[in-house]
């Protein structure tokens, strides 16, 4: 029985979720890359590398080198940069390639919504008064908050966001999800928050605070996603198992 190769470019819980899936199985051994983001990632049944590869070409060449068979895109949605690489590699290396990529959230009756197309543009719809702000953007990117010092902030982020934002009133809440809609209601009504501001993630884990918010009235500033390459998607963990499954060419492509 051949063994299948899949490097799985992590970071999420569909990446996460998708290694656990394929660990279960004798024909295929799975490798997780990570970023090197978040400090204490949770464990996988899987093989973990953690950092980068130096561009499209330095992934092509790591794809050959480890004689990978299948090439899964399960990166953040706002990692934008790391998906056309991954584009690029591919082709390069001769690779099959899927994206697992979630659904965005939609607008629902009830959301009162702004979009804007980046942290920065998201920061000033914010406005000059002002106000009690949810921040749920990660915290390589919350130092944009900065050019708006006269909002009262409360940031969350899986890691602690050091060095501490130059702001007057910025508190900080270290916690992983999921979280629940019911906590997310608690949150905001405990802190008089009067604004969300998110990037648009998707998924269930983080859909509380979208829910607790249109619950409440309360405004969501949401970052659009950024464009990714067009490549074959699945939205789901269970859609990337049928294309791993249904794909001989992760096998025909390298000759064997």
């Amino acid at each position: 029985m051949s063994t299948r190769r899949i490097l799985i470019l992590g970071g999420t819980t569909e990446a996460r979720l998708l290694a656990e899936r394929l660990a279960a199985r004798d024909d295929i051994n799975v490798t997780v890359s990570l970023a090197g983001r978040t400090r204490k990632p949770l464990d996988m049944p899987a093989t973990i590398r953690v950092g980068g590869f130096g561009g499209a070409g330095g992934l092509a060449e790591y794809l050959r080198a480890e004689a990978i068979d299948a090439l899964v895109d399960a990166t953040h949605p706002f990692a934008a940069t790391m998906s056309f690489n991954a584009a690029e590699a591919a082709r390069l290396a001769g690779v099959p390639l899927l994206a697992l990529a979630r659904a965005p959230w939609e607008h629902q009756p009830g959301d009162i919504w702004r979009e804007a197309a980046d942290v920065a543009e998201a920061v000033s719809l914010l406005g000059a008064t002002s106000r009690r702000v949810l921040v749920a953007l990660g915290r390589n990117e919350v130092s944009a908050l900065e050019a708006a010092p006269q909002h009262a902030y409360w940031v969350r982020s899986v890691d602690p966001v050091e060095p501490p934002l130059r702001l007057d009133e910025a508190h900080y809440i270290v916690a992983r999800g999921p979280f629940p809609e019911g906590e997310e209601r608690d949150l905001l009504k405990r802190h008089r928050i009067d604004a969300v501001l998110a990037k648009n993630s998707g998924g269930d884990a983080t859909y509380g605070k979208i829910a607790a918010a249109r619950t409440l009235g309360i405004e969501v500033i949401l970052v659009k996603r950024p464009p990714r390459p067009e490549v074959p998607t699945a939205g789901s963990v269970e859609a990337a198992m049928v294309w791993l499954n249904a794909h001989p060419a992760a096998l025909a492509l390298r000759g064997e």
